[in-house]
C-alpha cells in the first residue's frame, strides 16, 4: 500500500508541475499580448485604414484567438499601409500643392515629416523597450534570444527609419516564435507525463493481473486438496482392507503433494517475474526522479527569471501580484494596518534623451537598488514597468508609509549621478494609501495611483497621501 502512496505522490506532483507549466506560459502570453496591445495604441492616428487593422489585431487579442496565418496577413497588409504612409509624407515633403506659398508649404512640410520622425522614433523605442520585457520573461530559442537582444538594441539606438521599420517587422516573427516554442514545450511536456503514466498504469495493471493470478491458482489448489481429501474419506468409508486403504491413501497424498509442488512452481515462476518488473520499475523510477529533479530545478529558475525584473533585479508585476494577493487575504484574515505606495521617477524621458538609455537603465537599477536597501525585510518592492515602482508596507500605517517613502525620496534625491561630466538629479514622485475597510485590490492600488499623479501635478519630487 505504502508503493501505492508512493506512486500517487508522483502523480499528483507531475501533474502540478503541469499545472505550474501552463500557468507560466499563460503569463508568457499575457505579456506579448499586452505588448501587441499597447504596441498598436502607440500606433493609431496615422492612416484610418492602418487604425482598422490595428483594431483587428486588438479584436483578436480581446476574443483570445490566436490564427497564425490570419496574422501573418494582417502583418502584410499593415507592412503595406505603414509604406503608403512613408510615401505620402514624402510626397507631402518634396512636391507642395499647386498655387501654395513654397517657403511656408515647405516648412509645413518639413516640420509635419519631422513630427512624423519623432512620433516614429518613439514608438520604435517603446516597442525596443518591450522587446525586452520578452526577452527576459518569454521563452526564447538561443538563435532567437540573441536576435530579439540584438534587435531591441537596434530600437532603442537607431535613428535610421528604414532600419527602424525592418527591425518593427521581425518583432511579429519574435513574437510568434516566443509563443510556438512555449506551445511546443508545453505539449512535450506534457506527452512525457503521458508517456510515465502509461508505463505506471501498465505496471498496476501487471500487478492486479497477477494478483488475480495467485488468488485463482490459490482456489484451484484448495478445490484440488479439497477433492482428493474428499476422495480419502470415501475410500476409509468403503474399504474392508488395511493394505487397500494405505494404498488409497497413499495415492490421495501424493496427489497432493503434486498439487503443492505445482502450486509452489507456479508461485516461484510469478515471483520471478514479478521481482523482474520490480527492477525494471525501480529502474523507471530512478530515472524519473532524476528527470523530476531536473524539471524542479528548470521550473524554480524559469519562476524565478519569469518574477525578477531583469535590469533592476527587483521583483516584477507578476511577482507583485502574487505578494499583492497574499498580503491583501492576510490583512482581510487579521486586520493588521496594510499600507501601499506607486512611485514613478520624475522626468525619466528626458534623461533618455539627453544622455541616452544606458543612462536611464543606469538611473532605474541605482535608485532600484538604494530604495531596496533602505526598505525593511518584510516590506516588498517591485518594479511595476518602466520608471513606475510599486511598495507594499505590513503593518504599517499611512503615516508612517508616507515618512518612510518621503525619507526614500530624500535620499534618491542626493544620489550622485554624473553623465558626460554633468551632475543629474533624479527625483521620483509617490502616492502612499492605506487598505480601507471594504477595499478591494484594485481599489487600494488605483487610490495610490491617483495620489501619484496628484503628487505629480503638484510640481513633482513629493509624496501624496490619500
Amino acid at each position: 500500500m505504502g508503493s501505492e502512496d508512493s506512486w500517487k505522490d508522483k502523480y499528483f506532483n507531475e501533474l502540478e508541475q503541469a499545472e505550474e507549466r501552463e500557468a507560466r506560459w499563460e503569463s508568457e502570453r499575457n505579456l506579448l499580448e499586452r505588448m501587441l496591445v499597447r504596441t498598436s495604441l502607440a500606433s493609431e492616428g496615422q492612416r484610418p485604414e492602418l487604425d482598422e487593422l490595428l483594431h483587428q489585431l486588438r479584436e483578436d487579442l480581446r476574443k483570445k484567438h490566436l490564427d497564425l496565418q490570419r496574422w501573418r496577413e494582417l502583418q502584410d497588409q499593415i507592412d503595406r499601409q505603414i509604406t503608403l504612409l512613408d510615401e505620402a509624407v514624402d510626397r507631402e515633403a518634396t512636391h507642395p500643392p499647386v498655387g501654395s506659398n513654397p517657403d511656408a508649404q515647405a516648412a509645413g512640410c518639413s516640420e509635419a515629416a519631422r513630427e512624423a520622425n519623432t512620433q516614429r522614433l518613439w514608438i520604435a523605442r517603446r516597442i525596443g523597450q518591450l522587446l525586452g520585457q520578452l526577452v527576459q520573461q518569454a521563452s526564447l530559442e538561443p538563435g532567437a534570444e540573441a536576435e530579439a537582444r540584438e534587435l531591441q538594441q537596434t530600437l532603442l539606438s537607431s535613428n535610421d527609419w528604414e532600419v527602424l521599420r525592418e527591425g518593427l517587422n521581425r518583432v511579429a516573427d519574435l513574437v510568434i516564435a516566443a509563443i510556438t516554442r512555449s506551445q511546443r514545450e508545453f505539449e512535450a511536456f506534457l506527452q512525457r507525463l503521458d508517456e510515465r503514466l502509461q508505463a505506471l498504469r501498465e505496471h498496476f495493471a501487471q500487478h492486479s493481473d497477477a494478483q488475480v493470478d495467485r488468488q485463482d491458482a490459490t482456489a484451484r489448489l484448495n478445490e484440488e486438496i479439497q477433492a482428493e481429501l474428499d476422495k480419502a474419506g470415501n475410500d476409509i468409508q468403503a474399504s474392508t482392507d488395511l493394505d487397500t486403504l494405505r494404498e488409497s491413501v497413499g495415492q490421495r497424498l501424493e496427489s497432493i503433494a503434486l498439487s503443492l509442488e505445482r502450486f509452489h512452481a507456479r508461485e516461484t515462476e510469478r515471483e520471478t517475474l514479478l521481482a523482474s518488473e520490480l527492477a525494471a520499475m525501480q529502474e523507471k523510477l530512478a530515472l524519473m526522479e532524476a528527470h523530476s529533479e531536473q524539471m524542479q530545478a528548470q521550473v524554480l529558475h524559469e519562476r524565478q527569471r519569469a518574477t525578477t525584473d531583469l535590469l533592476t533585479q527587483l521583483p516584477n508585476r507578476e511577482a507583485w501580484q502574487e505578494r499583492l494577493s497574499f498580503e491583501y487575504n492576510r490583512w482581510l484574515r487579521y486586520r493588521q494596518r496594510l499600507s501601499a505606495a506607486v512611485l514613478d521617477i520624475d522626468l525619466f524621458k528626458q534623461v533618455n534623451d539627453s544622455y541616452g538609455h544606458k543612462a536611464g537603465d543606469r538611473v532605474l537599477q541605482l535608485v532600484a537598488r538604494e530604495m531596496a536597501k533602505r526598505l525593511r525585510s518584510t516590506d516588498f518592492i517591485a518594479r511595476f514597468g518602466g520608471e513606475e515602482f510599486v511598495v507594499l508596507l505590513p503593518e504599517t500605517p499611512p503615516e508612517e508609509a508616507e515618512k518612510v517613502m518621503d525619507g526614500l525620496r530624500e535620499y534618491v534625491s542626493k544620489l550622485p549621478f554624473h553623465f558626460k561630466g554633468e551632475r543629474v538629479v533624479v527625483t521620483f514622485s509617490a502616492g502612499v494609501t492605506e487598505f480601507r475597510e471594504g477595499d478591494t485590490q484594485e481599489a487600494a492600488f488605483e487610490r495610490a495611483d491617483r495620489a501619484l499623479y496628484q503628487a505629480k501635478d503638484d510640481g513633482r519630487n513629493r509624496v501624496v497621501l490619500r
